[in-house]
């Protein structure tokens, strides 16, 4: 037997043999309880997703799906886990944008590789994002705002939670496309932000309509615009910042499943297949809504796709922006 021929037979039984071990993993998936990791604090916008997920999930695969916080360095953390976990399906991370591309275009050195430590199993929800100001700023529309802006350049305060975060970049992108600058006041964190906006300590923030609707109702608030192509259920009034003087602005946070990376592609398809099923739940589609999310199921590539553009994005607005971590 030549050594050619021997090549090609070994090449076949190794990929015989990885055939049949991807099948056995399927087979026996999921063999234990399915930790779903979230790398933020309990009671966030992520963390509710999870937690309505996990029910029907568990369901789905037959093994209970329990929700575990491991909050930490924008969700480092909790990225760093699942990615050093066995890649057999039964450790999972639902992340925000935040922690699939925002974080990744600010910081280069991470704890977690978000293209390589990690494979896609699909979307979850998407939650638009609002401009709201405190009730003492002499703008009630966009473009009051927008020229307020130009007229005190530097000077209106937006609070943001945090650098690198969703309501940072979101508020950068939103400067560039209007023309403006404003000072960017970081946090630690989304709440300590919007406290202090309550407070009047500053002026403006860009935050998940979850967030800010109850204060937008008793009238704490002003809200501005909605960042999103397409205006929003629970405000329906209020214009998006496309129809108020920002032509194409479109930004809001998606939520995403994620497996380690090297995860069988049949146990991949198996979690997306029934992560879709979940989602599809009349039930669960009203329970978002009324939280502000829109349910956007997807395949683990069009997550993967999003990912990739997604990144592609923030990484440009930080150029443009120039922002540094020091």
């Amino acid at each position: 037997m030549d050594n050619m021929l021997r090549a090609a037979i070994w090449t076949l039984s190794l990929s015989a043999l990885a055939a049949a071990g991807a099948e056995a993993a399927e087979a026996g998936f999921p063999s234990k309880s399915i930790r779903i990791i979230v790398p933020f604090p309990p009671g966030g916008n992520v963390d509710i997703n999870a937690r309505a997920i996990a029910p029907g999930l568990g369901e789905a695969l037959g093994q209970q799906a329990i929700v575990e916080n491991r909050p930490g360095a924008s969700g480092q953390i909790g990225a760093e886990a699942v990615a050093k976990s066995p890649p057999d399906g039964h450790a999972l991370m639902v992340a925000s944008s935040t922690v699939m591309s925002m974080v990744p275009a600010v910081y280069s050195k991470l704890r977690y590789d978000i293209l390589k430590d990690f494979v896609p199993v699909g979307r979850l929800s998407e939650v638009p994002f609002v401009i709201v100001v405190h009730p003492s700023v002499p703008a009630k529309t966009t473009r009051e705002f927008i020229a307020l802006a130009k007229a005190r350049p530097n000077d209106l305060r937006m609070a943001t939670g945090g650098l690198g975060t969703s309501s940072h970049l979101i508020a950068e992108l939103f400067s560039i496309s209007a023309g403006i600058r404003m000072l960017i006041v970081p946090y630690k964190g989304a709440g300590p932000a919007l406290t202090d906006l309550l407070g009047g300590h500053v002026d403006t923030r860009m935050d998940q309509i979850s967030s800010s609707m109850p204060h937008i109702k008793s009238a704490r608030l002003r809200a501005i615009a909605v960042t999103t192509a397409q205006r929003v259920a629970l405000l329906p009034g209020l214009p998006t910042l496309a129809e108020s003087g920002v032509p194409g602005f479109e930004a809001s946070v998606v939520t995403g499943m994620l497996a380690p990376a090297g995860t069988p592609p049949e146990i991949v398809r198996r979690l997306s297949t029934a992560l879709v099923k979940v989602l599809t739940d009349p039930v669960l589609v009203e329970r978002f809504a009324a939280l502000g999310a829109a349910v956007r199921p997807s395949t683990s590539e069009e997550l993967g796709k999003f990912i990739r553009e997604d990144l592609a994005r923030w990484r440009k607005v930080v150029r443009e922006a120039g922002i540094k971590v020091e």
